[in-house]
């Protein structure tokens, strides 16, 4: 691991995460109690530490999927999305969490959303880790929500830059990112 004073500070610890993703679960639980086929989603390679310690607190039956995204902006945060790895189960006339580890501009998930739509899921609905609502530029509607955050840039469970530091166990705001 990096030395720490990469991290200018911890900006949500362990246990902070842990209380918020088991309450997170019990909503989803209760909110899906009786419904068939949910599908939960993870996008990867970000939520997958969030949407792992999230299906283990819920109560109900589901299948866990997974799909990838590469943006590719050049700078510019009008970029490009694509799929990098579909989904392995057909979500038609299934109820589908769609799991993500942030949110900045929106223009991603905006993409993911009506992507999936295309596939005819019966119900969607999003549940996000990080919401930085600063750097927005497309309204996403969020069913569930982690934690919100200031524009900073943040590191860890699953969060990372240049794919260091995903394992930290807390959120860190990166001081430098050389």
């Amino acid at each position: 691991m990096e030395k720490e004073e990469h991290f200018l500070e911890v900006l949500i610890t362990e246990e902070e995460i842990q209380k918020k993703v088991a309450s997170l679960g019990e909503q989803v639980s209760r909110d899906y109690a009786g419904s068939e086929h949910l599908v939960l989603i993870a996008v990867l390679r970000g939520s997958v530490y969030f949407a792992v310690d999230l299906s283990r607190h819920l109560t109900i039956p589901y299948v866990l999927d997974f799909i990838g995204i590469s943006s590719y902006s050049g700078g510019d945060p009008l970029g490009i999305v694509r799929i990098t790895k579909d989904l392995d189960v057909n979500i038609a006339r299934k109820n589908v969490l769609l799991v993500e580890d942030i949110v900045d501009t929106g223009l991603t998930l905006n993409y993911l959303l009506n992507n999936l739509r295309t596939r005819n899921p019966l119900s969607l609905r999003v549940c996000i880790f990080l919401d930085r609502p600063a750097r927005r530029i497309v309204d996403i509607p969020v069913d569930y929500r982690g934690f919100e955050i200031p524009d900073v840039f943040v590191v860890g469970y699953g969060l990372d830059y240049n794919e260091k530091y995903r394992n930290l166990k807390s959120i860190h705001v990166l001081k430098d990112k050389k």
